[in-house]
């Protein structure tokens, strides 16, 4: 049995196939995980979901902020970006479906005998792993219920408040936790969410701004944290614990694959 973690798929479906080609998976023996955003700017975002939700157990994924976005989009609440290919799922008969199926999936995922933890964005320097699946799981109970684009998705377009409190309530608890997992990239120095600057940390001057990962956290395990997001990090960051699996296929760079017995990463350029 192996377990293979990919990076922001986005719709980039033909890419992923042929990555599980190069790899030999097998559905019966092997478990797929996705950090995240399978849909969203390729063209592949139907038959993506479609593959995932055919998985069942052999696929692991964790909700992202493209995913959160659609749920709004076929929801009627918000309107689709227009960069995004989402039309040919919005109009697909199972599409109803596959979001009831989407929407149950968590925002983190553990393999506690190797001391891994899967999100979309990252963790929050502030949490404990008590605290990541607290939180996590009462959006996931949020989701789950019939009421769930009025009580969660309709009011989760806001970047208040952007510091964990444990003193939250409501909606204002749940955005954070959303927003924290799967918006994150850079902190300022009281830990606070910035939700302007995407690029490399190598980038950036502004003495105020340090990434989530470069903050001392509450983790009291050497976890490996799996995440993606952040393509301009190209998969580079600063720790071996750190997999950063966002490789930006979707802006024609490749989509990666790590291989968690081998720790070794394979990849897929983006087809023309």
């Amino acid at each position: 049995m192996a377990n293979y973690f990919v990076g922001d798929i986005q719709g980039c479906y033909e890419e992923l196939q042929r990555l599980l080609i190069k790899v030999s998976f097998n559905a019966s023996r092997d478990t797929l995980w996705a950090v995240g955003d399978l849909v969203a700017r390729g063209p592949g975002s139907l038959e993506t979901l479609r593959f995932f939700e055919s998985l069942n157990d052999s696929g692991k994924v964790v909700l992202g902020n493209h995913d959160l976005h659609l749920m709004a989009v076929q929801g009627n609440v918000k309107r689709a970006n227009p960069n995004d290919h989402l039309q040919a799922l919005l109009n697909a008969p199972d599409c109803p479906k596959l979001i009831n199926w989407l929407r149950l999936q968590p925002l983190t995922r553990f393999l506690p005998e190797h001391n891994l933890i899967m999100c979309h964005a990252g963790v929050p320097p502030q949490w404990d792993l008590n605290t990541l699946k607290q939180e996590s799981e009462r959006v996931s109970e949020q989701l789950a219920k019939a009421d769930y684009l009025d009580a969660v998705i309709r009011q989760m377009y806001q970047n208040q408040p952007s510091v964990w409190n444990k003193d939250l309530i409501g909606i204002e608890r749940t955005i954070y936790c959303i927003n924290a997992l799967t918006r994150m990239r850079f902190l300022y120095p009281d830990a606070s969410l910035d939700f302007e600057c995407k690029h490399p940390p190598c980038q950036i001057n502004d003495k105020n701004l340090s990434p989530w990962f470069a903050f001392e956290s509450n983790l009291q395990a050497p976890y490996q944290i799996v995440f993606g997001h952040w393509a301009a990090l190209m998969g580079k960051t600063p720790h071996t614990y750190l997999h950063a699996l966002d490789t930006g296929c979707c802006w024609g760079e490749h989509l990666t694959m790590w291989h968690l017995e081998t720790n070794e990463k394979i990849t897929q350029n983006k087809l023309n």
